[in-house]
């Protein structure tokens, strides 16, 4: 199976957000809801020794996807690329599958009555684009790819980083994909604006 997924290095991240701006410039996100969100973890240590980074929180586009799991329509679904979408002909607005979610990546539309999410700009993917917030970002610091293609741009940032730097979010069995790069004494510390498992865990 194909594992086409961000790669995020937060080592490069400069919370500038226009990750978040690209993406709900392309796909007309209401004011309030994020498929993409930043959030701002820290400062954290004791003057002058502080730090802080940005974690941008988006689908992990799991291997064992809960959402899809849960959903009495099948309008969650994993496409042929191995990307997890969304069907707004199927979706029923039951909200089952953001209860099932546990990075809380996903948002129901009111005005349309489905439930909507990052969908990695599969009509770029289609055209041989990077997803708009890849594109956006002027530190470089996001990457697109299939994990299991060596030579995508998202394996080689793994591939380069230090093994003990690569870290994805806390995985209850559904074995998210997307990773994320920053030191390893910077990534022991807890987001308590991230969800309440969101802590990081080796990947």
């Amino acid at each position: 199976m194909t594992r086409k997924c961000l790669v995020v290095d937060l080592n490069r991240c400069i919370g500038c957000f226009a990750c978040d701006i690209a993406c709900k410039t392309a796909h007309d996100v209401d004011l309030g809801v994020y498929w993409s969100r930043v959030v701002t973890v820290g400062p954290n240590g004791t003057f002058p020794d502080i730090e802080e980074y940005w974690l941008p929180t988006m689908c992990q586009q799991c291997a064992n996807a809960p959402c899809i799991e849960v959903c009495p329509t099948g309008a969650s679904y994993r496409n042929d690329d191995g990307v997890v979408l969304i069907d707004e002909q199927t979706c029923i607005g039951c909200q089952l599958c953001i209860t099932a979610c546990p990075y809380g990546v996903r948002s129901y539309n009111a005005d349309k009555t489905v439930v909507e999410k990052c969908n990695l700009c599969v009509d770029r993917l289609a055209q041989g684009e990077d997803p708009k917030c890849v594109m956006a970002c002027c530190a470089e610091a996001r990457f697109y790819g299939d994990l299991d293609d060596p030579d995508s741009d998202a394996s080689k940032a793994l591939a380069a980083a230090d093994e003990a730097d690569v870290h994805r979010l806390a995985d209850s069995g559904n074995q998210p994909s997307a990773a994320y790069i920053l030191s390893e004494k910077i990534a022991t510390w807890r987001s308590d604006d991230w969800v309440s498992d969101g802590e990081y865990t080796r990947g």
